[in-house]
Protein backbone atom coordinates (compact mmCIF):
# COMPACT_ATOMS: atom_id res chain seq x y z
CA UNK A 1 0.00 0.00 0.00
CA UNK A 2 2.57 2.19 0.69
CA UNK A 3 4.22 1.76 -2.50
CA UNK A 4 1.51 2.56 -4.50
CA UNK A 5 1.37 5.77 -2.11
CA UNK A 6 4.51 6.59 -3.13
CA UNK A 7 3.79 6.29 -6.97
CA UNK A 8 1.30 8.75 -7.03
CA UNK A 9 3.33 11.28 -4.88
CA UNK A 10 6.04 10.67 -7.25
CA UNK A 11 3.87 11.14 -10.07
CA UNK A 12 2.46 14.67 -8.31
CA UNK A 13 5.54 16.29 -7.45
CA UNK A 14 7.27 15.70 -11.03
CA UNK A 15 4.13 17.35 -12.85
CA UNK A 16 4.63 19.74 -10.05
CA UNK A 17 7.94 20.29 -10.87
CA UNK A 18 8.00 19.98 -14.21
CA UNK A 19 5.34 22.85 -14.49
CA UNK A 20 7.40 24.90 -12.37
CA UNK A 21 10.34 25.28 -14.14
CA UNK A 22 8.31 26.03 -17.45
CA UNK A 23 6.62 28.87 -16.02
CA UNK A 24 9.99 30.47 -14.46
CA UNK A 25 11.70 33.19 -16.52
CA UNK A 26 15.33 32.39 -16.99
CA UNK A 27 18.04 34.37 -15.41
CA UNK A 28 19.26 35.27 -18.88
CA UNK A 29 16.54 36.81 -19.59
CA UNK A 30 17.49 40.34 -18.17
CA UNK A 31 21.11 40.75 -19.62
CA UNK A 32 19.89 41.54 -23.15
CA UNK A 33 17.58 44.56 -21.42
CA UNK A 34 20.08 45.51 -18.91
CA UNK A 35 22.77 46.36 -22.21
CA UNK A 36 20.48 48.93 -23.79
CA UNK A 37 18.01 50.10 -21.47
CA UNK A 38 19.80 50.02 -18.38
CA UNK A 39 16.95 49.00 -16.28
CA UNK A 40 19.36 46.72 -14.01
CA UNK A 41 22.69 47.58 -12.12
CA UNK A 42 24.00 44.04 -12.90
CA UNK A 43 24.30 41.99 -16.15
CA UNK A 44 22.65 39.27 -15.03
CA UNK A 45 19.96 40.98 -12.24
CA UNK A 46 19.47 41.77 -9.06
CA UNK A 47 20.19 38.22 -6.97
CA UNK A 48 18.03 38.95 -3.86
CA UNK A 49 16.39 36.36 -2.09
CA UNK A 50 14.59 34.02 -3.93
CA UNK A 51 10.67 34.72 -4.46
CA UNK A 52 7.81 32.20 -4.28
CA UNK A 53 8.32 30.20 -7.40
CA UNK A 54 11.97 29.55 -6.73
CA UNK A 55 11.38 28.58 -3.53
CA UNK A 56 8.49 25.74 -3.93
CA UNK A 57 11.22 24.29 -6.87
CA UNK A 58 13.36 23.94 -4.61
CA UNK A 59 10.94 22.10 -2.29
CA UNK A 60 9.57 20.23 -5.16
CA UNK A 61 12.80 18.95 -5.85
CA UNK A 62 14.44 18.07 -2.57
CA UNK A 63 10.91 15.97 -2.10
CA UNK A 64 11.41 14.57 -5.60
CA UNK A 65 14.69 13.18 -4.50
CA UNK A 66 13.75 11.93 -1.52
CA UNK A 67 11.17 9.96 -2.87
CA UNK A 68 13.13 8.49 -5.21
CA UNK A 69 15.46 7.05 -2.96
CA UNK A 70 12.62 5.90 -0.72
CA UNK A 71 11.24 3.94 -4.13
CA UNK A 72 14.76 2.89 -4.98
CA UNK A 73 15.21 1.59 -1.66
CA UNK A 74 11.58 -0.06 -1.43
CA UNK A 75 11.98 -2.08 -4.84
CA UNK A 76 15.65 -3.19 -3.95
CA UNK A 77 14.41 -5.13 -0.92
CA UNK A 78 11.45 -6.80 -2.87
CA UNK A 79 11.93 -10.47 -3.92
CA UNK A 80 10.88 -11.13 -7.29
CA UNK A 81 7.94 -13.55 -7.94
CA UNK A 82 9.62 -15.54 -10.89
CA UNK A 83 12.97 -15.51 -8.85
CA UNK A 84 12.62 -19.46 -8.85
CA UNK A 85 12.43 -20.15 -12.05
CA UNK A 86 14.99 -18.38 -13.24
CA UNK A 87 18.24 -20.75 -11.79
CA UNK A 88 18.19 -23.47 -14.85
CA UNK A 89 21.27 -25.15 -13.34
CA UNK A 90 19.55 -27.06 -10.81
CA UNK A 91 17.05 -29.42 -12.26
CA UNK A 92 13.53 -30.01 -10.39
CA UNK A 93 13.08 -33.45 -9.26
CA UNK A 94 10.07 -34.97 -10.07
CA UNK A 95 8.36 -37.13 -7.57
CA UNK A 96 5.90 -39.94 -8.94
CA UNK A 97 3.72 -41.60 -6.20
CA UNK A 98 4.80 -45.76 -5.69
CA UNK A 99 1.11 -46.33 -6.21
CA UNK A 100 1.10 -45.12 -9.43
CA UNK A 101 1.64 -47.71 -12.39
CA UNK A 102 3.11 -46.74 -15.55
CA UNK A 103 0.70 -46.63 -18.46
CA UNK A 104 2.47 -47.38 -22.20
CA UNK A 105 0.57 -45.02 -24.58
CA UNK A 106 -1.46 -47.19 -27.13
CA UNK A 107 -0.53 -46.31 -30.85
CA UNK A 108 -3.47 -47.00 -33.67
CA UNK A 109 -2.18 -46.88 -37.10
CA UNK A 110 -5.35 -44.86 -37.86
CA UNK A 111 -2.74 -41.73 -38.58
CA UNK A 112 -0.44 -43.37 -41.00
CA UNK A 113 -1.28 -43.81 -44.52
CA UNK A 114 -2.21 -47.24 -46.25
CA UNK A 115 1.32 -47.80 -47.63
CA UNK A 116 3.14 -46.46 -44.06
CA UNK A 117 1.15 -48.86 -42.96
CA UNK A 118 2.03 -52.10 -44.97
CA UNK A 119 5.30 -50.91 -44.82
CA UNK A 120 5.72 -51.56 -41.29
CA UNK A 121 4.49 -54.79 -41.31
CA UNK A 122 7.30 -55.86 -43.67
CA UNK A 123 4.80 -57.15 -46.14
CA UNK A 124 5.74 -55.03 -49.46
CA UNK A 125 9.01 -53.78 -48.39
CA UNK A 126 11.86 -54.75 -50.99
CA UNK A 127 15.24 -55.68 -49.11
Amino acid sequence: MLYQVLIVVYLIVALCLIGLVLIQQGKGADMGASFGAGSSATIFGSSGSGNFLTKSTTYLAIAFFAISLVLGNLTANRVKAGADFDDLAVPVEQSIPADASVVEPKFDNADVPASDATAEKGSDVPN
